[in-house]
């Protein structure tokens, strides 16, 4: 296995979304994250976001069993929800890794809310305008939060320079005589 066919197996699972972040990293979703999808996998391209070429969620139960294999780990910052960090593509057969992916798309398209799942049912084109209003929405919230951190950032200089700006009556004037 190699990034190019774990992309092609992630992409044939139901209500998957792919999406490049963080620096040269593919994000995998079930359902878009503009409607309150899940991520489930995580391939790190340039190999240097995390100690591991893919991450992905567990069970609990099963966590604590790869984590005994060499070359997988506890993913960093997410290994308290129990995602796992693999080294190598080999510590899997092909069957095994589409197992493992298989059940991690699962465990989070468990975990839809409701109303996600209620989009997902929906025919694709509503689906479509459905990601399309949240994508919009969530472009309005990051301006939103731009303005507030521009206004708070410029409220802070302000009142750190505030105690220089004292007023002074100007001198008075002599007149030449």
């Amino acid at each position: 296995m190699n990034a190019e066919s774990i992309r092609a197996f992630l992409l044939t699972l139901p209500h998957v979304v792919e999406t490049r972040q963080w620096g040269d990293n593919l994000l995998f979703w079930v359902g878009d994250k503009a409607i309150g999808g899940k991520m489930f996998a995580l391939v790190d391209l340039d190999k240097t976001s995390f100690e591991g070429l893919i991450a992905y969620p567990t069970h609990p139960e099963r966590f604590a069993e790869l984590v005994e294999i060499e070359g997988i780990a506890p993913a960093k910052y997410l290994a308290r929800l129990s995602w796992v960090s693999v080294e190598r593509w080999d510590v899997f057969r092909t069957s095994e890794w589409q197992d493992e992916l298989r059940t991690a798309h699962t465990l989070k398209l468990e975990k839809l809310p409701p109303k996600v799942r209620a989009i997902l049912a929906l025919p694709a084109k509503e689906q479509k305008r459905h990601v399309a209003e949240g994508r919009k929405r969530v472009a309005e919230w990051e301006a939103r939060e731009v303005i507030r951190k521009a206004a708070k950032k410029k409220a802070r200089e302000e009142a750190r320079l505030a105690p220089l700006k004292t007023v002074r009556k100007p001198a008075k004037k002599r007149s030449a005589k």
